[in-house]
């Protein structure tokens, strides 16, 4: 098993260029277990770990209700705010500046094959990302993602997360709300949760924080929980 990761940070891009570069590493490990399906010689399969920031855009996983967008077509060409269907989990978020996208794009076979698990670690990376700055976050039950307060009236979502797998290889991934501005999700109900509202680092510090840094502790901490070695970044 390849526990090797190359990590990407790719700053600020375009929704649909992300979803092609993501869907281009994706396809690649793919081919490659189809390849070694059928080959006497097995290579290994490549894992990748994508971080980035959008322009403002609302996506909706492929089970979402349309109904949770609160904007018409023509509210959101005069906000200059894009939206797409996608082909992951989960139902409506928000993307924006100042907020972490990470996608991994991992062959599960080099880890365990295990789609709750995988998610169970996601969450662990941001919870223990999160520590380190002093935010008690936790998961809510039957709730994926990353929460602050989850059993109180004042729940309220840090950290939103919505995969896509095929053949054990994901992508897609987790938006960590850093110092992104949440009126933007006042647009939209979030996740399809209309009692629960959204919050960011920033927000809980009162201040704003380094993305950078933070980039650093989560690829600090996905080797910890997923017991990887990143082996080279990429930009």
């Amino acid at each position: 098993m390849n526990k090797n990761v190359f990590v990407h940070n790719l700053g600020l891009l375009d929704y649909q260029k992300a979803v092609e570069y993501q869907t281009n590493l994706f396809n690649n490990i793919i081919d490659q277990k189809l390849k070694n399906r059928k080959s006497n010689i097995k290579s290994q399969t490549e894992n990748h770990l994508i971080f980035v920031e959008h322009p403002n855009v609302y996506t909706l996983g492929k089970s979402g209700d349309l109904n949770n967008l609160l904007l018409s077509k023509e509210d959101l060409k005069r906000k200059e705010i894009q939206f797409f269907n996608t082909n992951r989990g989960g139902d409506i978020t928000c993307h924006g500046p100042g907020q972490i996208v990470c996608y991994p794009i991992f062959d599960l076979d080099n880890f365990f094959t295990d789609i709750h698990k995988y998610l169970r670690f996601l969450e662990e990376v941001v919870i223990l990302t999160l520590n380190e700055y002093g935010i008690n976050s936790q998961r809510s039950s039957n709730e994926t993602g990353v929460w602050i307060d989850p059993r109180l009236e004042s729940a309220r979502k840090i950290c939103a997360m919505g995969v896509k797998a095929s053949r054990w290889v994901t992508m897609h991934g987790f938006a960590l709300n850093v110092n992104n501005d949440l009126s933007y999700f006042e647009n939209i109900i979030p996740c399809g949760i209309s009692n629960k509202s959204v919050t960011s680092i920033c927000n809980e510090l009162g201040n704003e924080v380094n993305k950078s840094e933070i980039i650093k502790k989560l690829i600090k901490n996905f080797e910890e929980i997923f017991s990887a070695t990143l082996v080279k970044t990429i930009n």
